[in-house]
């Protein structure tokens, strides 16, 4: 008996299905075919079909282009603010530091077990931690780039600090130390120690004032 329903997949409400729009934000984020492949565990096949469906869809013409494109899901919690988006741009604070790793479980080790930081999720090849509110977003690579940002953690004793951490097994380059004295009287102490991968980090607190 007939039930006058068409056969195949449903039609999409939407200018891409939803598994489009995975493959397409994962391009976006700068993943290759296989990395795309590996975290949404499908073949490298089913990705390049995604993304020329995509392409063909947007009428762009290659992966560059398609970094360049915006346009929210529409059943996304950004497609569904519409037009209640607020148009002053006011910058917030730091949400995400990002920091590149030759071995992820050793950094997962130092981070998480030496350093005491909550972890919060992984996914293959990446970690995140809770640096008090801002997330500490560990990726591994094979070739470190050179030149990555100091990590500074505020303590609320440098001293007590420095010692726990000692305890731990952490050898400090720097043991702590005034920078520097503002004319209020406040004084910025620092000590500072190497991840995994020979990098600097420190402990730092603002003292007095």
């Amino acid at each position: 008996m007939a039930t006058g329903r068409p056969r195949g997949r449903p039609r999409y409400d939407d200018v891409l299905t939803p598994s489009e729009w995975a493959v397409v934000h994962a391009a976006q984020h700068g993943q290759t075919n296989p990395e795309i492949a590996a975290g949404r565990g499908v073949s490298v096949d089913a990705v390049k079909y995604h993304v020329a469906n995509a392409l063909a869809k947007l009428g762009l013409e290659n992966k560059r282009a398609l970094r360049g494109w915006f346009r929210a899901p529409r059943d996304s919690a950004l497609g569904r603010r519409g037009e209640q988006m607020d148009q002053t741009l006011k910058l917030g604070a730091v949400g995400q530091i990002s920091r590149s790793v030759s071995d992820l479980e050793a950094a997962q080790s130092f981070y998480g077990g030496i350093l005491g930081l909550p972890h919060l999720y992984s996914f293959p090849g990446m970690a995140f931690f809770d640096l008090d509110g801002t997330r500490l977003f560990l990726t591994e690579q094979s070739e470190l780039p050179p030149g990555e940002s100091v990590l500074y953690l505020r303590v609320d004793d440098i001293g007590s600090a420095y010692e726990a951490l000692q305890g731990r097994g952490l050898e400090f380059t720097h043991a702590p130390h005034m920078i520097h004295q503002h004319e209020d009287g406040t004084e910025e102490w620092m000590a500072f120690f190497d991840d995994p991968d020979g990098r600097p980090l420190a402990i730092m607190e603002q003292i007095g004032g």
